[in-house]
């Protein structure tokens, strides 16, 4: 059974979205279905030259300060952090009970996203692994929403999906210490995680439901990643 909750939001530079980010969390923290839990949010300000660390701050989050560049490692930074905290604030606690989400700070949690999960977690999944969608396509070619829209759902089968996002993952703590944790690479650090834990025989929900809002911005901060599909859709139907 689930006793505790933390949010891990790896962060460069994101001044401009992470106060919408940090907000959304706050609200699916507020769930009634969740709402009696304890939930940290930790930000990993990684190689941040903005006002990141600022922004979580105000907001309430936990913060740690990397100089890293490397979203693997910003991710398993944060969810070393949130377990520890976790299970130093309450003794007693034991990994087994503590859930450990992940999104990213260009995106938005719908407000039942964490409830979702621990009603998936209550069943016996040690993982979930949900999608994104994009809602605002500015700078992008028309035509790129409806492609994206059509090759995703390409990739959807009858017993669940094959995407794999960072923005949408979640663990539980001993299944994510089993696995290995997040490995610090640069890019696919999320499908290296997934991987280990179905390779391990881990339990591993892939739900379309509650997905994140995510951003389409033509800079990304992960090479190869993402925002780089987007680019490579947008050169492919131009």
């Amino acid at each position: 059974m689930i006793h505790a909750l933390a949010v891990v939001v790896p962060a460069r530079d994101e001044e401009e979205l992470l106060a919408d980010c940090l907000d959304a969390l706050c609200r699916a923290a507020r769930h009634p279905r969740v709402r009696d839990l304890p939930c940290r949010v930790i930000v990993v300000a990684d190689a941040c030259r903005d006002a990141t660390a600022a922004i979580a701050r105000g907001h309430g989050a936990q913060l740690l300060e990397l100089t890293a560049g490397n979203v693997g490692a910003a991710r398993a930074a944060g969810s070393r952090h949130a377990l520890d905290t976790a299970l130093s604030a309450r003794p007693g606690l034991t990994p087994d009970s503590v859930w450990l989400a992940h999104t990213d700070a260009d995106s938005r949690v719908p407000a039942d996203w964490l409830a979702h999960q621990v009603t998936h977690a209550a069943c016996g999944w040690e993982a979930v692994v949900g999608t994104v969608r994009v809602a605002d396509w500015s700078g992008h070619p028309d035509r790129t929403a409806t492609a994206f829209r059509l090759r995703y759902q390409q990739e959807e089968q009858a017993d669940g999906h094959r995407h794999v996002h960072g923005a949408n993952l979640a663990v539980r703590a001993d299944a994510y210490r089993a696995a290995g944790g997040f490995q610090p690479l640069r890019v696919g650090e999320d499908r290296a995680l997934v991987g280990a834990l179905e390779a391990a025989g881990f339990r591993v929900k892939r739900t379309s439901r509650s997905p994140v809002t995510t951003s389409a911005r033509r800079d990304p901060r992960a090479r190869g990643g993402f925002g780089d599909f987007l680019r490579d859709l947008d050169a492919l139907i131009g």
